[in-house]
């Protein structure tokens, strides 16, 4: 007797008869005889009987066909087997639009989900083909029902969904000195230790490379600077000895001679050791800008993951004060300067500058004067970035000054806004490690069932608890995703599991990663906290008091359900400020459905990134600082802080000066900053006019706006989504 049904998605249900009546009494309807109950009721009693204690549904569909043929009503089964076909056919159209949309190169939110990918591509096709194919198999087979019920309703979101067969994790900050130090395998070629400035730059390259293609987030380096110091140094060296070969002298004891800085000189006037120690230091430095403009443009344009896209890469630096690591920084600000191809903005790699008061953000800084230079190019460029080392929840107790290897106590930032540095079970830095995974709330939703209780404490009340029981069920839907992810085998992940992440030289090949992964974190991510305090107060939290309490109320609410998961299950659990880029209209369109449109909350295609103010919302950089500041204190897996400005930043580097001294002055975390720039689609021309709609330069009407989208930039805005583009169309100057 059957007493279980295995249903398509994996799920184990109670047998009910009444199904299998309504589908037979479908196909009589449709035959010239009619209904038959007293047939219909002897075939679902004999299938209830004869059937075995658990069956799948086509089993049991299967059974209803070969009673309907024993039976005298032969057409009915013609009927029931068409029916079954359309209904089958049905479940796999969805695929099937889905696909064609993908092979008609279409501009929809499906193709665009990720700005940084070409899916009008063949490789990017194959991509998203695999991705929409995987989603599915994800729900079905390996989310729990409470994590399936959750993202189906439109609560949950779990982000690299389709990576999660994989294994892979999401992100990690590269040690890169193991691998220049000792080189590294990559797929079927062997990388030698470098020697010179110009193959450790490639090295950096192939390293990144490499990772994104065993991962599904982002790549990082998080000590540009003092990593590739020593090479040029090795390439002063180089350079002396090449004199040495010409004069026939020795120079041997200069090869470790103490210099001020690597930069450019004259040679008029110089004589003998004099002009040959110069002319080593113009060659040097020569090179490195060679180096950084050669690392810029592989950047982007070495593709990863199987040709679709460029490394999601990004550098920090700022903070070596040596005379070699000074030379880095200025050669690749001086690269970034200059732009790529015909002087195109660079994408990639993501800049960040990594700001410490007494290194460099101070006059009487070593390293003011690389400050006021990174302010300079991000006026021009958008990038570096900036990271506030001041911050008080980026200090690291060990760090000193006098230590040459003081970068491993320095935050390094992920692109977009990923940050890791505590640890519960390690080192505390950002080096060696990234984040595992994370999903994201959709707190909005949970606000609107609570907005019509009437009494304010009572909402309120409401609120946090619905907001508990999705936390609960987001912890435990990342700790599966985790204890899914510990079986890895070291050798899925070549370079991952050998050079880059901490503890990863004591595995081989055939163990599993479990043991070093745990240092990294799960993170927690939230979006729409300007929508979800309308919901609850009626204003957001850059228009009023009370609303800002309440939403420093949730968000301290979530860290500490975060720092409870911790000390529960065990692992290191943060709290992320979402960057929604694909999902930031896939929880508006469900709630659209289920609330109708309401006004401040769901009338816009798209909700605001985590606990940004509106981008609609005018008010000033120093009032968008003061509301958004505390949060990064809040959300240790990932910030942002971006203020737009307006006009030709180019000639105004002082404005970008301006935000970081407001980062200064209010503890944040990390910040960057918008403006205009027009870009020519046919030949590279950029510029900052006011709504240029012809090119100066080629005459090209194909103008295209160069913008970040949640913290990288996009080349262009083609490949952005809706929601996106109408974000886009709504963000307002601060001033």
């Amino acid at each position: 007797m059957i007493q279980t049904v295995l249903k398509r998605d994996g799920r184990i249900v109670g047998y009910n008869e009444e199904k299998i009546k309504a589908a037979i009494r479908k196909a009589m309807l449709q035959t010239p005889l009619g209904e038959d109950e007293a047939l219909i009721m002897k075939i679902a009693d004999r299938i209830g009987i004869t059937g075995a204690e658990q069956m799948s549904v086509e089993e049991i569909q299967d059974k209803v066909e070969v009673e309907l043929m024993k039976s005298p009503r032969k057409e009915v089964a013609k009927k029931y087997i068409a029916y079954r076909n359309q209904r089958s056919v049905a479940r796999r159209a969805k695929t099937r639009d889905i696909f064609l949309e993908i092979i008609e190169a279409k501009n929809n939110d499906i193709t665009r989900e990720n700005a940084n990918m070409n899916t009008d591509s063949p490789a990017g096709m194959m991509m998203k083909f695999a991705s929409e194919t995987t989603k599915p198999f994800v729900d079905d087979y390996l989310l729990s029902d409470e994590a399936r019920d959750a993202v189906r309703n439109g609560y949950l979101h779990i982000h690299d969904k389709d990576y999660y067969p994989t294994k892979s994790l999401t992100c990690v900050q590269h040690p890169l000195d193991r691998i220049l130090k000792a080189g590294f395998i990559a797929g079927h070629g062997e990388s030698r230790p470098a020697k010179r400035i110009e193959t450790a730059s490639i090295i950096a390259c192939i390293s990144l490379e490499t990772a994104q293609n065993e991962m599904h987030g982002g790549q990082a380096i998080p000590a540009f600077d003092f990593y590739l110091a020593p090479y040029v140094r090795s390439s002063f060296i180089e350079e002396l000895k090449k004199l040495e070969q010409l004069s026939g002298e020795d120079l041997s004891e200069y090869y470790n001679i103490e210099i001020d800085d690597f930069v450019k000189r004259p040679l008029d006037g110089l004589m003998g050791l004099d002009r040959m120690l110069a002319h080593a230091i113009n060659q040097t430095t020569s090179r490195v800008h060679q180096a950084m403009e050669a690392f810029i443009h592989n950047m982007n344009t070495i593709h990863s993951r199987g040709g679709n896209q460029v490394v999601f890469s990004s550098i920090n630096y700022g903070t070596d004060t040596s005379a070699e690591g000074r030379c880095i920084i200025r050669e690749l600000l001086n690269s970034t300067y200059e732009g790529v191809g015909n002087g195109a903005t660079a994408i990639f790699p993501i800049q960040i500058w990594k700001k410490k008061r007494g290194v460099n953000f101070l006059p009487e800084d070593r390293n003011y004067d690389l400050y006021k230079l990174a302010c300079k190019v991000t006026a021009r460029r958008f990038f570096p970035n900036f990271v506030n080392l001041d911050a008080t929840f980026n200090v690291h107790e060990k760090w000193d000054q006098n230590d040459p290897e003081r970068y491993k106590y320095e935050v390094a930032t992920m692109g977009c806004r990923t940050r890791v540095f505590e640890n519960r079970y390690g080192e505390k830095t950002s080096i060696g490690r990234g984040n595992l995974s994370f999903s994201t709330i959709n707190i909005v939703r949970i606000a609107i069932e609570c907005m019509n209780i009437l009494d304010k404490q009572e909402r309120i009340d409401r609120f946090f608890s619905k907001l508990d029981e999705m936390l609960e069920v987001t912890a435990r839907q990342l700790c599966d995703r985790y204890e899914f992810q510990k079986t890895a085998l070291a050798k899925q992940f070549p370079l991952l599991m050998t050079k880059l992440w901490n503890g990863s030289e004591t595995l081989s090949s055939t163990d599993t990663i479990e043991s070093v992964i745990n240092q990294g974190t799960l993170g927690i991510g939230f979006i729409g906290l300007a929508e979800c305090l309308v919901a609850l107060t009626g204003k957001h939290h850059g228009e009023d008091k009370d609303s800002q309490a309440l939403g420093l109320r949730i968000v301290s609410h979530m860290r500490s359900k975060a720092n409870e998961f911790s000390e529960r299950y065990n692992h290191n659990f943060s709290v992320l400020a979402t960057p929604a880029e694909g999902l930031s209209g896939k929880f508006t369109t469900k709630d659209r459905k289920s609330f109708g449109i309401i006004p401040g909350i769901t009338d816009k295609i798209y909700y605001t990134n985590s606990n940004h103010v509106p981008v609609y919302y005018k008010c000033s950089p120093r009032h968008k600082a003061q509301v958004e500041a505390p949060y990064h204190e809040l959300t240790r897996g990932g910030h942002i802080f971006y203020v737009e400005i307006d006009g030709d930043a180019t000639h105004n580097p002082e404005a970008i000066s301006d935000i970081v001294n407001l980062m200064d002055r209010h503890n944040i975390g990390y910040c960057s900053v918008n403006h205009n720039r027009n870009r020519c689609m046919d030949c590279g021309y950029e510029d900052a006019t006011d709504n240029l709609e012809k090119c100066p330069k080629c005459g090209s009407s194909k103008i295209d706006k160069l913008q970040r989208i949640t913290g990288y930039l996009v080349g262009t805005t083609d490949r952005w989504n809706k929601a996106k583009l109408a974000e886009l169309s709504d963000r307002v100057v601060h001033k």
